[in-house]
């Protein structure tokens, strides 16, 4: 299976979020190392795999009840 790697910027401009915003508040909160994005060859640069990021946005789409906490969190239930 083909993955797809994206930059910071590149990601930015698919999901319509900044790209400060990508590496201050969802990179290692909802985007994880190994799971989301990969670090090649063991250096800083760091690469989205977008077939992941775009699976778990419409997972996250299809939660049907969530009420948003203080803390940008969300209470399922």
């Amino acid at each position: 299976m083909s993955q797809t790697y994206l930059t910071t910027d590149e990601l930015s401009s698919r999901i319509k979020y900044d790209s400060r915003t990508i590496r201050e508040r969802l990179k290692d909160s909802v985007l994880l190392e190994g799971v989301h994005y990969i670090r090649p060859f063991g250096g800083r640069k760091i690469l989205y795999i977008w077939e992941k990021v775009e699976a778990d946005m419409r997972a996250m789409r299809a939660q049907s009840f969530a009420i948003p906490m203080a803390n940008g969190g969300v209470c399922h239930g």
